[in-house]
């Protein structure tokens, strides 16, 4: 089987190249001048192209039994609210367009929990929640929703499709960028934590469901890949516990989470990068939510790695 991945290069696709060697011929579609060190040793053929360059893609299809779309922009800035759509809505159109042009039918799309969308009014949201306005839904989310009904759209027209909605994914301490960052909170010796819930999910465990899913052919369905939801105070204690360091202490207060000038820096390591303090990024991190995982363990009766197996490892490098 030859698999092609774009986004490869990244936390969750690198990983996704690691599991999915174990059932075909690795294709990767990338950048010119793509940093390359989260590959590893996977060995991996490469194209270089772009999601916006429908020739780059049309060639990357050649002979590709299976496509994982994992690329996209992660961004919580309202001034890359037209970036966003076009890297993730269009992007998706763009593949999903090539691959109902070249005749390659199967697509497994890597969304978010974002997604799924959120409500001021639930405290669970599953798989069969309904996109709804809502002041908890980010640029981000809306682009990534999107990007997920082109996905749905190509299955309409022929695909063979499954949608993975990642919650916060973590990997090596070494990767800076997006929820990896997270770790450093802790790290910097932060006092406040948020009141809200974290969800999250091993990238290895995500990877590998996401593997199992595809061996299982649970095509035209959608899964949360979501180990399970705690606190942050919870989670930062467990970070502070594998690290040696102190953990913070003092709930963020609702009237202190606005000020930009002393809290900036908890929306960048959250995960939340790119993204000046407001209303609305304050809002989710206090927010207490659960993204349930049951169809997958309906389905899968996983295992998950615990969290301290997973705290230990992320801090090996």
């Amino acid at each position: 089987m030859n698999i092609l991945i774009t986004g490869i290069t990244g936390l969750f696709g690198s990983q996704l190249a690691r599991e999915f060697s174990q059932l075909g011929k690795i294709h990767g579609l990338r950048r010119e001048g793509s940093n390359l060190d989260l590959i590893g040793d996977v060995e991996v053929q490469w194209h270089v192209g772009e999601l916006s360059n429908m020739e780059s893609l049309m060639e990357s299809l050649s002979d590709i039994d299976l496509v994982i779309h994992s690329a996209g922009l992660v961004s919580f800035s309202s001034k890359d609210k037209e970036k966003l759509y076009e890297v993730n809505a269009i992007g998706t159109a763009n593949l999903v367009n090539a691959m109902l042009t070249t005749g390659v039918n199967n697509l497994v799309f890597v969304s978010s929990v974002a997604a799924i969308g959120r409500s001021p009014e639930l405290s669970v949201i599953d798989e069969e929640f309904k996109w709804t306005e809502s002041p908890l839904n980010t640029e981000y989310a809306v682009s990534k929703y999107w990007a997920e009904l082109e996905a749905w759209r190509g299955e309409q027209e022929g695909l063979e499709l499954i949608v993975v909605n990642p919650s916060i994914l973590l990997g090596k301490s070494n990767y800076g960028k997006s929820s990896s960052a997270i770790y450093s909170y802790v790290l910097e010796g932060n006092k406040f934590f948020p009141k809200g819930d974290l969800n999250y999910i091993d990238v290895r465990d995500a990877a590998k469901i996401t593997r199992m899913l595809v061996e299982k052919e649970a095509w035209g369905e959608r899964f949360i890949l979501n180990r399970e939801s705690i606190s942050y105070q919870e989670f930062f204690a467990e970070v502070a516990k594998v690290f040696g360091k102190k953990a913070p202490k003092f709930p963020l207060p609702d009237s202190l989470i606005t000020l930009a000038s002393a809290f900036n820096s908890i929306f960048r390591t959250l995960g939340l990068s790119n993204s000046p303090l407001n209303k609305r990024t304050a809002m989710i991190v206090q927010q207490k939510l659960r993204f349930d995982n049951s169809k997958i363990q309906n389905l899968l009766d996983y295992s998950y790695f615990p969290i301290r197996e997973t705290l230990a490892w992320v801090k090996e490098n």
